[in-house]
């Protein structure tokens, strides 16, 4: 959303003074809703995973698996700040995605944190790649032991690891879910942003 906002303002900005600027906000607008980006995508599928938090004014989602033993998996994602390259024909969303997973026990006051890239493969498939791991012992000031000696980890013990963060509900269909949830959610943001804009430049011009 940063570059369009960046580009429409250049736009705008070279011609705010003729009174062309609302023309091109609201060219802007009619283009966005007219061509739906997301349409037929694969949505995914939160699995026993429940949406925690989705604030439509953030950029981050929360998701929550518990469990009947009382154990608690938690992701929190964002979109990534760069943007994949528009050219790639086989991928239907403009970015990939950040997220953390942790992992509590109720008989343990310990946490496993997971660093993860959540990325699309191909259109309708994604995966997730673990960048870092964490052991946190508490919740209430613990510092976190570990972090990028994951890369460095014999390849067997990463696979399993990541085996390990399947089993707990991290699916396809999970990294489908959150990339095409944060996307259209960003696409929604730029759209209602857009209106505002419209709304405050069609007010100032009939000042």
């Amino acid at each position: 959303m940063r570059n369009k906002v960046n580009s429409l303002l250049k736009r705008g900005l070279k011609v705010v003074g003729d009174g062309m600027l609302l023309n091109i906000i609201q060219s802007e607008l009619r283009h966005e809703i007219s061509n739906p980006r997301f349409l037929g995508v694969e949505t995914g599928k939160l699995g026993s995973f429940e949406l925690d938090w989705d604030s439509p004014g953030n950029r981050d989602v929360v998701l929550r698996r518990r469990f009947d033993s009382g154990e608690e998996v938690v992701v929190s994602a964002l979109l990534q700040q760069e943007p994949i390259d528009d050219d790639a024909d086989d991928i239907a969303f403009p970015r990939g995605a950040v997220a953390k997973v942790c992992i509590s026990k109720p008989s343990l006051s310990s946490v496993l944190q997971f660093d993860c890239r959540v990325l699309e493969t191909g259109r309708g498939s994604s995966d997730f790649e673990i960048e870092r791991a964490f052991y946190i012992r508490s919740l209430c000031g613990s510092s976190p032991n570990g972090g990028d000696f994951f890369s460095t980890l014999d390849l067997r013990l990463q696979d399993a690891l990541k085996q390990y963060l399947t089993s707990k509900g991290i699916s396809e269909g999970l990294t489908n879910y959150i990339l095409c949830h944060l996307n259209k959610k960003e696409q929604e943001q730029y759209v209602n942003w857009l209106r505002k804009l419209e709304s405050t430049v069609s007010h100032s011009l009939k000042q």
